[in-house]
């Protein structure tokens, strides 16, 4: 296999959640880039649209709302029937929480819980089934350094994500035999639109996160499409059930 082939995703299809902005969109865009066909999902049809005729031909959109999980198995008919199964699925839509834990109410993690963990379940078993079938597959989560260390006052967040990097390995054991693999990127601290607004305003803040970056930066949004696109690809064929830390360093540094 030349460098070229083990990187390609020529003849995939990966279905992308939360796909319209942030890290969601970068992953589109390296994956539409390395020769996927891609379909962007989410709430919010401006956004989708406007994300898709940035990456041009052979990219898609379909609004839904991935906690409506009886839906699921539509969602992954409805892509199939627009140009072939999903045989890349990246799990990536997410809401965020910033409360004391102690403030926190039931109502309020369930449905951080909802979108995290229990949307991503129901899309995985919508989609792995045909996987396997075929004998080739990829499912990809989303993590976030949350799930590696204590961070303060995102309780929700820290449980949803550190549930993911347990399903990874769980689905890894069950899924991977069958030509299915099962991988998770967990990014540090990402220059997005959103991290400048929570940044620029709290210089503190901003100095506390570069400081514990052995890298002395934020990472771009690419660095995680492009994880994704190796995760994906032919080069991590036997690659599965890890969680990939793309974080400068941030999580073994001091």
């Amino acid at each position: 296999m030349n460098p070229t082939e083990a990187f390609s995703l020529s003849g995939e299809t990966a279905l992308i959640t939360g796909g319209g902005t942030g890290i969601g969109l970068a992953i589109a865009r390296a994956m539409h880039a390395a020769g996927a066909r891609v379909v962007l999902v989410g709430r919010r049809q401006a956004e989708l649209a406007a994300a898709v005729e940035a990456l041009g031909p052979g990219a898609s959109f379909i609004v839904h709302d991935i906690t409506q999980f009886e839906a699921a198995p539509d969602l992954a008919a409805r892509v199939a029937a627009g140009g072939g199964p999903v045989t890349c699925l990246v799990n990536n839509a997410g809401i965020h929480l910033k409360k004391p834990a102690v403030d926190t109410t039931p109502e309020e993690f369930q449905r951080v819980l909802n979108t995290h963990v229990v949307g991503a379940h129901a899309l995985t078993r919508a989609v792995v089934p045909g996987m396997i079938g075929r004998r080739h597959g990829s499912v990809l989560f989303t993590g976030s350094m949350a799930s590696l260390f204590g961070i303060p006052l995102v309780i929700a967040y820290t449980a949803a994500k550190s549930a993911m990097v347990g399903m990874v390995k769980g689905y890894a054991t069950e899924f991977s035999a069958h030509g299915v693999r099962v991988n998770c990127i967990a990014p540090g601290w990402i220059e997005t639109e959103m991290s400048r607004k929570a940044l620029e305003g709290d210089p503190a803040r901003k100095a506390k996160v570069i400081g514990r970056t052995p890298a002395a930066a934020l990472g771009s949004p690419e660095d995680i499409g492009w994880a994704a696109v190796y995760l994906a690809s032919p080069a991590a064929k036997f690659v599965t059930g890890v969680t990939l830390a793309v974080d400068g360093g941030a999580s073994i540094g001091f």
